[in-house]
């Protein structure tokens, strides 16, 4: 079976290895041309580490990042609303860099593989086959073309013809430094609320910390027109140490802003030979830090259900089913948590305050097990 992966991010390069694992030989055509080391922190939880545990870069990423063990809330002056501990898991969950786990993924598959500067136009179906076409001119027939390209995917854009996501409010800044601080526990990611913004943190490995930052704003505010480091102390001036610390600690060029996007969740139809996986199909905001971990079990029950059934249209009539609900469920969950997240007013601030205060650790604990139980090589297909 010839297969065709279209993007060679987290999710692409997860498919690609998880095919590989059934006896698959797929390619992965990547836009960009050479894949750099960008991004910021990542935290692979225990339903994505399960994966790639099966996959064998589980060792690679737990040796090059942070393991997770605790969690807690804030308020912006420092008081704590609550601190747990993770649910315990066979596995870890791990906090790294986006290029460390790219890296990890890449080195597993054959360089042959990987083809960069390949930025797709559009597909074609050629009696049983389907034919990707480039920028560049070339094309390649396949059995199975795969969008794992992205919020943007062209893929998505020809199969659904859906228009671009929506935004949800508020913009999102990622950074990693080398400090360390004494406010910062170990083996804890630590989540920060005001009014109207928010600022997260952990260790991602080797002596550095990840953090994140988000703010509400119009989404027409110019992204490059300010120093956004600058822009972040101003922001968080008077919180709780050690934001201030930690920013100024980053260097200004590699603090990355991103606006926040998602999209209403869909069913796909079953199209003859294409199918989507991760943020093509799914995108999520990143409140529940799931949306590369949804991208990796996808990858497993898609590669799953082509070795099962052997006939292209039947395995992504099961794919497309049995992952449906799960990343719906994602995608709400995270969209609802991010809009609490970013109450502004005094009363809700307020309001929130006794909310997160008053969760009960067990209720907590079983929704966080929903999410880390699952494990994509036993679940049915």
């Amino acid at each position: 079976m010839r297969i065709v992966i279209v993007g060679g991010g987290i999710g692409g390069l997860s498919a690609a290895l998880a095919l590989r694992r059934e006896g698959f030989e797929p390619e992965v055509f990547e836009q960009a041309p050479a894949l750099l080391e960008v991004g910021a922190a990542i935290a692979v939880w225990p339903n994505a580490m399960r994966v790639l545990s099966k996959l064998g870069v589980a060792g690679a990423v737990f040796e090059h990042g942070g393991q997770l063990k605790r969690a807690r809330w804030l308020d912006s002056g420092g008081r704590v609303f609550k601190h747990f501990t993770l649910p315990e898991q066979e596995v870890a969950t791990v906090a790294l860099h986006r290029a460390d786990l790219q890296g990890a993924l890449l080195r597993a598959l054959p360089p042959e593989s990987i083809h960069l500067g390949k930025k797709l136009r559009g597909y074609a179906y050629a009696g049983e086959e389907v034919r990707a076409e480039f920028a560049d001119a070339t094309s390649r027939c396949c059995d199975l073309l795969i969008g794992a390209d992205g919020l943007h995917s062209h893929v998505r854009a020809q199969m659904l013809g859906d228009g671009p996501p929506v935004y949800r409010g508020y913009a999102g800044w990622r950074g990693i430094t080398s400090l360390e601080h004494a406010a910062m526990p170990p083996f804890t990611a630590t989540e920060i609320y005001g009014g109207g913004r928010r600022f997260g943190v952990g260790p991602v490995g080797h002596g550095r910390t990840g953090w994140w930052a988000t703010a509400n704003e119009s989404e027409a505010v110019e992204r490059d027109s300010q120093d956004q480091q600058g822009k972040l102390l101003r922001l968080f001036a008077g919180w709780v140490a050690p934001i201030k610390e930690l920013v100024a600690a980053t260097s200004a060029e590699s603090i990355l802003r991103v606006a926040t996007y998602d999209r209403a969740p869909v069913k796909l139809k079953g199209e003859k030979n294409v199918t989507l996986l991760g943020d093509a199909w799914h995108p999520t905001t990143p409140n529940l830090g799931q949306g590369g971990c949804m991208a990796i079990e996808d990858a497993a029950v898609l590669a799953r259900c082509l070795a099962k059934y052997g006939d292209v249209n039947r395995a992504l009539q099961s794919y497309e089913a049995r992952r449906y609900a799960r990343t719906a469920t994602v995608v709400r969950y995270s969209r609802r948590y991010g809009a609490i997240g970013q109450w502004q007013s005094a009363t809700a601030v307020r309001l929130r305050g006794t909310l997160l205060s008053s969760i009960p650790e067990r209720v907590g604990r079983s929704l966080l097990s929903w999410v880390f139980d699952y494990d994509a090589y036993e679940v049915n297909v």
